[in-house]
Order: structure tokens, then sequence, then C-alpha cells
């Protein structure tokens, strides 16, 4: 196999796939990306084979071939090569010289044969959203995911198609993110659980370009996004998700309208106070026009009052600080509205149309008052 191709074409390729090479793992082969140049199209693997990523690269194929190079090795040889021509060719069974100007590397290889290909998923059912709104949707609910193993299904997201709706969840048992997209066409009720880190790896990789479409595709066991010069692979997470609609409730008897920015802020300025790993809760005191929020820690204490639009009964209530930041963060909206039920009933912010509904559960504060 001898290719030859831009540092910033097989930069950019090396970069794509190599989200899918597993920092551990007993098998050599799947610590490679593969560089397949046996057709017309020169295309980079990788595998771990939860999560699979291919992308094709422009570039000249001199002869063709297969062979696949250690992915930490290859991609930071390829970052510290010269903004030159790059020509990677086999020498032998298990050497490849990689040529810069006047840079050589001879490194060992493995025969591409060996390599655990995508498999071939047919598609016949597949949905089309832009690469800005699949990112943002990411974006949106990908923070409320569990970080541990400890229930597999809270480590991914459930994406939930019915007509022309795309409904995405994510839940850590603490809070509940949903967000509803409206598709172009109208699908067959689908539901999937995605792995997180797919997602969080997608998110990474598309552009975000409201014009660029992704195509989606499902079967029992894979999902396949794909886009732009790239197909993305992963399992999927078997099981049935959680029934999110006993959690959601549209009773309230405390709702507050309030500038989110200001909210936002005033959050923020709070956790200056709270020492990493501290579970100090923020206390929201809610009456007549106005919001006060208080924290008190052993750093310190502070006290700010928002001005409100309020409806209903004066509550007070406390919250674990990031999980209001982190919902807040992700909403556009210049002024978002709160219900909420009473102190030890969750808290919901959404919108009227609930395209985006945040469930926060309060915390226990007496301590901290």
């Amino acid at each position: 196999m001898k290719i030859i191709c831009t540092k910033s074409n097989l930069s950019k390729g090396v970069s794509i796939v190599s989200k899918a090479v597993p920092s551990k793992t007993t098998m050599p082969i799947l610590e490679c990306i593969l560089i397949d140049a046996s057709t017309d199209v020169i295309r980079l693997t990788a595998n771990d084979m939860e999560l699979g990523i291919e992308t094709s690269i422009d570039g000249e194929i001199i002869e063709r071939g297969i062979l696949a190079l250690n992915a930490r090795i290859f991609s930071e040889i390829v970052r510290k090569l010269p903004d030159s021509e790059i020509v990677i060719e086999s020498q032998g069974e298990n050497q490849a010289l990689i040529t810069c100007e006047k840079a050589k590397f001879n490194i060992a290889s493995q025969p591409g044969d060996d390599f655990s290909y995508l498999p071939v998923i047919e598609k016949d059912d597949f949905i089309t959203v832009s690469e800005f709104t699949l990112k943002e949707v990411i974006r949106q609910t990908i923070f409320s995911i569990a970080d541990s193993d400890t229930n597999k299904m809270m480590t991914g997201e459930l994406f939930e198609i019915d007509d022309n709706t795309l409904k995405v969840v994510s839940l850590d048992g603490h809070r509940i993110s949903i967000r509803r997209i409206e598709l172009k066409d109208s699908y067959a009720p689908k539901k999937v659980i995605v792995p997180g880190k797919t997602l969080q790896e997608i998110s990474k990789i598309i552009g975000g370009e409201a014009e660029a479409e992704v195509d989606i595709s499902f079967t029992k066991n894979h999902i396949v996004f794909e886009f732009d010069r790239t197909v993305v692979v992963s399992r999927l997470i078997e099981g049935e998700y959680f029934r999110i609609d006993q959690m959601l409730s549209s009773d309230y008897e405390t709702k507050v309208r309030i500038n989110k920015r200001e909210l936002l802020d005033c959050i923020d300025r709070a956790t200056l106070l709270i020492k990493e790993g501290d579970k100090k809760p923020i206390i929201i005191d809610i009456r007549d026009e106005s919001m006060e929020l208080k924290i008190r820690s052993q750093v310190g204490s502070m006290d700010e009052v928002i001005m409100c639009i309020k409806e209903g009964k004066d509550l007070l209530i406390g919250f674990n600080p990031k999980f209001l930041i982190d919902a807040l963060r992700v909403i556009d909206d210049e002024e978002v509205d709160l219900y909420f039920m009473n102190a030890k009933a969750p808290c919901f912010i959404r919108n009227e149309d609930q395209s985006y509904i945040y469930l926060i559960l309060p915390v226990n504060f007496n301590a901290a008052v």
C-alpha cells in the first residue's frame, strides 16, 4: 500500500476516528487505526467493539492495500510533522514508512485483515436531522447522564421517535433533562437507548451547521450516524428505559418567571463560597415579586435578591446549585418559567410548548438555614 495526502486532511481524519480507539484493551489490533486504500477511496477506521468510526479523506492512492497502525504513535507522528504532503507506505508485512519532507518514520504495522471492520447496517430505517439540531440536543441533555456504571440505563440517553417528533431524555437519579424536536417527516414509533459516550464523541466531531444533515439509522442492536464523510456505529444499551411520564406533572402551587441570565449569574456567584466536594445547597426564598437566594458555607455567606413574577404560594426550597446551573446554561430563552409544588417536590423548568423540560429534585436544607 502507498498513499499520499496533505497533513491537514490526514490530521482531521485521524482526529475523528481516534475517538473510537479504546484507552485500555487486551487486543492490540483495537489500539490501531486502519488505513484502507483497497478501493478508490482512502478510509480511516477505529473500532473498540462498542463504538466504531469510519471517515474518508482526500489523497492519492499510488498502490492499493490496507494496514493498521498504532493509533497513539500514528496520531502523534502526524501531529508533529511539517504542514506538507505525507506519504504512507507498507514495508513488508509488519512495517510502515511515513515520510514528510526530510522526516522519515519506520514504525510497526499490523495486517489489516485482523481488524474488526464496522458492522454493515442496512439503512432502511432512518431519520434525518441537521448537524446543528443534533449538536444542540446533545449539549442540552448530556450533562444529566450518570457517570458511573451502577445503572447502565442512566449512562445513556433515550431517543424516542413518535410520528414527527424526536424526544431525547437523560437522567441520573437527581434530575431529568428532556428535549423535543420536530422532524421534517413522520416516522414509525421507535425507542432506543444510546450510550452517552457515543453522543459525547459525535458532538465533538460534527460541525454543527444548520444546512448540513445527519442520517440516523437503527437496527435491533446498533445506531448509525452518517454525516459529511463520516460513519459512526454504536451498540445500543439493551433494556427498557425508565417510565419518564410517571415522573412528570403539570400541577404546581408556585410559578416563577425570571430573567435567566440574572438567575444563572446569581447562582454562579454563590458557588464561589462552596469548596469542591462540599454539598452545600442554595436556599431559594420566593415571596411576592422577588426571589432571595442564600448560601452558607465555612468560607462565608451570600444573600442576593432578584426580581421575578410570581403566581401562587410563597416557598422556601433548597437545591444543589450545580444542577440549576447545568440546566440554565443550556436554555437559550431570555426568561424562564420555574414550577414548584412544595419544598419536597421536584422543580420543573419548562417552556410553554414543552420543547424542553428540566426536572430537578430539591435537597434537605434544614441544617444549612
